[in-house]
């Protein structure tokens, strides 16, 4: 899964011959999961039409202020398109654009836009190879450079001129793919491993019964996917679950019961570098399992159980180099409760989940949590949907990690 993917994207088009090819890198972007709002210079219109661009990124175009044929129009705010953006692309960026924005020339939406922008900014210059090695332009990429701007660098081949040489703007495909590198080069854990557990545990009966809980394993999949798109390798560890991942960072191993997840979680605890406790696992198991399916015969039925295994303990003892985090479910003298489990367990940051708080708890698209670390800081979190909650424990553990 392409790490543009849920981005907002501005793709500011200047007026070059190469602006034809962005209909073709609007589509890439919509294709790795971007959205992307067009904005056109004036002169960019006379290369490519913005029913095109439109069209192609399910979005309006925007080349003015305002619509000066409307008198009822509202204008373009360019500071709104700013803040929207997660990043910002001028492709292609001719000589005329680049020195606008080195110079604060701010006579169209675009500089305007450029100059309102907080996100990254990167640049696609496109030119003739005479005018690419100008004095001007040269100066025009070092001050950009100074700006914290990115180029990405014209490539070599036959020009509008007829001649040959450098000044192409780069294909779509390897804009995409430059995008792509640098974008993953700054995630705060590429280079992490991440081991991560997820859903309930199946403790068989028999052939056809079980001693299970109503975890969905939603949380742990939110956690995953935010920790992959911040770069980390994760493998997830599941129980039994009716979710999935397409995710090329995301290595889905699924197991029923408890003693499963204790032995796959010690075949890669070694290995990882960040643990994540956030599967709900068997506290006890039952002792004898039958062979075939129990029949109903007797009005009175017991189960003998013992205990399972603690993994998080488990991993507690062992652990070195990794930050091990648990997760704690309680209904009554949470805070307490889970400072015991940070110290018996040999922690680095427990999520506390509370059944007293509504909207938090199995089987709900929302949690509320409080974050207790090493130390017992405390930390509480407002309701969220549960995807919010991953972005603040993936983010606590970049804080508390050092990362």
């Amino acid at each position: 899964m392409s790490v543009l993917r849920g981005k907002k994207v501005v793709l500011g088009i200047s007026g070059g011959i190469a602006a034809y090819k962005t209909a073709h890198l609007v589509r890439l972007f919509i294709k790795a999961g971007a959205q992307v709002q067009v904005i056109m210079t004036p002169a960019s219109r006379d290369f490519i039409t913005p029913l095109t661009l439109s069209t192609l990124s399910k979005n309006p175009v925007h080349s003015s202020f305002y619509n000066e044929e409307d008198d009822n129009a509202q204008w373009n705010n360019h500071v709104e398109l700013a803040l929207w953006a997660d990043l910002m692309l001028i492709a292609p960026a001719t000589a005329n654009t680049l020195s606008k924005m080195v110079n604060g020339n701010c006579d169209n939406l675009l500089i305007a836009t450029y100059l309102s922008a907080k996100c990254p900014v990167y640049f696609a210059p496109a030119m003739d190879l005479d005018m690419y090695k100008h004095p001007s332009t040269i100066a025009s990429f070092k001050a950009l450079h100074q700006f914290g701007n990115i180029v990405i660098p014209a490539e070599s081949g036959e020009l509008a001129s007829g001649l040959s040489g450098e000044g192409r703007m780069a294909e779509p495909e390897n804009i995409v793919a430059f995008l792509e590198a640098d974008i993953e080069s700054k995630l705060p854990l590429k280079g992490k491993k991440f081991l991560i557990t997820a859903g309930p545990t199946y403790e068989a009966i028999d052939p056809v019964r079980f001693i299970g809980n109503h975890s969905s394993g939603k949380m742990g999949f939110d956690i995953a996917a935010c920790a992959a798109k911040y770069g980390a390798e994760v493998t997830l560890i599941s129980g039994p679950s009716h979710l999935n991942t397409n995710d090329s960072r995301i290595s889905l191993l699924r197991i029923v019961s408890a003693q499963e997840m204790y032995e796959a979680c010690h075949q890669y605890f070694a290995d990882s570098d960040v643990v994540i406790c956030a599967a709900a696992i068997a506290d006890y198991r039952p002792k004898n399992v039958a062979t075939t399916k129990i029949k109903k015969t007797e009005d009175h039925f017991s189960i003998e159980l013992e205990k399972t295994k603690d993994v998080l303990a488990s991993l507690g003892q062992i652990k070195e180099k990794q930050f091990l985090v648990g997760f704690a479910l309680e209904t009554n003298n949470e805070i307490e409760n889970a400072k015991l489990k940070v110290q018996k367990k040999n922690l680095d940051l427990i999520v506390l989940n509370s059944l007293q708080d509504e909207g938090a708890g199995f089987g709900k698209a929302t949690n509320k949590v409080t974050f207790i670390d090493k130390d017992f800081g405390i930390h509480s979190m407002d309701l969220k949907s549960k995807e919010a909650v991953a972005e603040d424990i993936i983010n606590k553990i970049i804080e508390q990690y050092h990362v």
